[in-house]
Formats: C-alpha cells, sequence, structure tokens
C-alpha cells in the first residue's frame, strides 16, 4: 500500500480534500486554517505529488482506491479539478464511506469528444506534458496562468499561487504522465447519476480549463445537488474568494 502524505489539522466533522493535477496540498494554504475552526481538516497529496511517493499502474481506478485506504468513515469528500474525478469515483465505489461530496471545478469528462463540446482539446493536454519534459518550470507557469485566466483578481492572485506551488518539489514525471492520460480518456457520465451523496458543486464562472457549461451538466445530473458559480472567477475559487468558499463549505455541512 502506497503511504500517501496527509497533513491532518481542526475538530469536527472530517473533510478530505483532494488537489489536481500537477499541483499538491499546499494549495489549500489561503483555505486551510479557516476550515480547520470547522472541520478536522484532511490535506492529502495524491501519489507522486507534493510529499507522496509515485506508485504504479496509476489510473484512475488505482489511485481511487489507494485514496479509499485513507478516508475516515462517515467523512465529507472534496476534489478540485483531477481530484474531483478521483472524489466521484470514490463516492460510487464506497458510497458507505462518504456522506457529502464537493466537487470544485470539476468535470465527469476533461476531454472534447463530439457529444460534449465542454471539454479540452487532447492535443493542448498532450502538448503540456511534452512541455513539461522540454522546461518544467515554464510550463507549469503557463498552466497555472490558464488557471487564473479570466479571473478578475489575477494579478494579485498568480503571484500566491506560484509561490505555494514551488514551495515543493516537482511532481514524479511518471505521476504527471499517468495523470494527464486520466484526464485525456476518463469519462464519468454514464455513472455521475447513480451518486446518491448530498453533492456542492463549486465552480467559477470564467473557468477556461474546466467549461462552466459541465457543472451546470453535472448539477442536472446529481439528484441531491447545490451549485455555487462564483463570477469573474477562473479554475481555483478556493484561492479568488476563500472567505466565501468557506461559508459554502460550512452550510454544506450544517444544512443539507
Amino acid at each position: 500500500m502506497t503511504a500517501l502524505h496527509i497533513e491532518t489539522s481542526g475538530q469536527g466533522s472530517d473533510l478530505v480534500l483532494l488537489h489536481g493535477w500537477a499541483m499538491h496540498s499546499g494549495i489549500w494554504g489561503s483555505v486551510r486554517d479557516s476550515l480547520a475552526q470547522c472541520f478536522r481538516l484532511h490535506l492529502v497529496d495524491l501519489p507522486g505529488h507534493g510529499l507522496s511517493p509515485m506508485c504504479e499502474p496509476g489510473t484512475l481506478e488505482h489511485l481511487t482506491g489507494i485514496v479509499a485506504d485513507i478516508l475516515p468513515q462517515n467523512c465529507m469528500l472534496g476534489g478540485w479539478s483531477l481530484g474531483g474525478q478521483v472524489a466521484m469515483q470514490l463516492a460510487l465505489r464506497q458510497p458507505e464511506r462518504i456522506e457529502k461530496l464537493i466537487l470544485i471545478s470539476t468535470t465527469p469528462c476533461f476531454a472534447w469528444q463530439d457529444d460534449w463540446t465542454f471539454g479540452m482539446d487532447r492535443k493542448l493536454l498532450q502538448l503540456f506534458l511534452e512541455n513539461l519534459k522540454l522546461n518544467y518550470a515554464t510550463t507549469i507557469n503557463r498552466f497555472l496562468t490558464l488557471q487564473m485566466s479570466g479571473d478578475r483578481d489575477a494579478g494579485k492572485i498568480l503571484p500566491q499561487l506560484r509561490k505555494s506551488f514551488f514551495q515543493r518539489a516537482e511532481p514524479d514525471p511518471a505521476a504527471l504522465e499517468k495523470g494527464l492520460k486520466i484526464l485525456q480518456h476518463s469519462d464519468l457520465r454514464g455513472c455521475i447519476g447513480e451518486i446518491r451523496q448530498p453533492v456542492l458543486i463549486m465552480h467559477g464562472g470564467n473557468d477556461v480549463i474546466t467549461h462552466p457549461a459541465a457543472a451546470d451538466w453535472m448539477h442536472r445530473q446529481l439528484p441531491q445537488s447545490q451549485y455555487v458559480k462564483f463570477e469573474h472567477c477562473g479554475h481555483a475559487p478556493f484561492l479568488s474568494y476563500p472567505e466565501q468558499f468557506v461559508a459554502h463549505l460550512n452550510d454544506f455541512r450544517t444544512n443539507s
């Protein structure tokens, strides 16, 4: 079993948060202390990211199984971007362990398809990987800039994001490649309607990585969902609107 790095703090209901592709759990720094006042907070580094070792084979199913091993019973589970797909899979596979689900700037299908025009071009996703091998720092900086695209406070938030990201070691190249393949090929649209837990969907209105229309679609498919759209916001609402983000999570804990 792969030993995942987890930072735990606070008291109260268990809340587990999963970061996105190429990121690490330090990305939650702007909301960590506030959430720890409301929850017993567990911030996870996915395999090959942050302080967690890489594991094989690195498929979505395998990744889901590894995270399942560390979940507290009856927890709230939140996932951002790629972490949201892991969270959806966990809600489907082990519903008895997940009380509520939070989907942050995520989508059931990242890649564009003929019947799914809300996805990214597969060639663009592949280009990210190829450029990472050529110049890691430059490519990551471009990826971070893309996350903040369309955000009215991008000029203020982007330097904070870059500083937080580069505080930890580079992700394992194999983890980046495996994660990219998940982004390119995973498609949860056919089973997302089977999720029965209460779900809070939070999404930036100007997100260019996971289109807001994907969040609208999920909201229609999920029988017990609430949808919060942050206007003038890019791919990371917890960075752009930290106070509102925490308030929505706390309301979801007490009122859903």
